[in-house]
């Protein structure tokens, strides 16, 4: 059983101005330093908390590189809840699981004209090794069962109700083009990612 281990007080953004809490945990399986990300206090004073369960990409979140959109979706998130409240759970699951470094490898087959899934299928694994267990057990340690869930992705929406948790409305984020990432994003609105390229 997961618990909340400790609780601090941050400022997070681009601009690191934007007031939240940063919760770490004790009691999760694999031990991965998972975090939860919490805006206005949602987890005790919202019902029903808009949250985004986002995977760690340290090329797109930290370096805002081309290949991805995750820098972006995280950016729009916390600009979205310092308004109206939520929680991120940041989840240390670099590459759809497959670790930095092999992520690095596929990249360099995406360079000879593989597409992501492609080039983690040529390494040797899934489509996605995510697991949303842990993101489950971290909710239920802030007593929350039923969520506003902002993703594109239809496996963190299968896999986190399999886990017991009520989603009430999945909330799209934009689809964030960018020169060196079209190829990336096709790819992943071919695999049932719910992506608006028009916006």
């Amino acid at each position: 059983m997961a618990n909340v281990r400790a609780r601090i007080e941050l400022m997070v953004g681009q601009k690191s101005n934007i007031p939240a809490e940063m919760l770490s945990f004790e009691g999760l399986e694999t031990e991965k330093e998972h975090v939860a990300v919490i805006f206005n206090q949602a987890d005790k004073h919202q019902s029903t908390p808009l949250v985004r369960m986002h995977s760690e990409c340290l090329t797109g979140d930290v370096f805002h590189s081309s290949r991805c959109d995750c820098g972006e979706q995280l950016e729009e998130t916390i600009n979205r809840m310092s308004e109206s409240g939520g929680i991120i759970l940041y989840l240390r699951q670099e590459g759809r699981g497959i670790g930095l470094y092999n992520k690095l490898d596929a990249y360099e087959l995406q360079s000879q004209g593989m597409n992501t899934y492609e080039a983690n299928n040529h390494l040797g694994f899934g489509d996605d090794l995510r697991d949303f267990k842990e993101a489950a057990q971290m909710l239920e340690a802030l007593n929350i069962s039923k969520i506003k869930l902002v993703t594109n992705n239809p496996k963190k929406i299968k896999d986190i109700q399999n886990y017991g948790i009520d989603i009430d409305e999945v909330v799209n984020t934009h689809a964030h083009v960018k020169q060196g990432n079209e190829h990336y994003l096709h790819s992943k609105a071919a695999h049932g990612h719910k992506l608006n390229f028009d916006k």
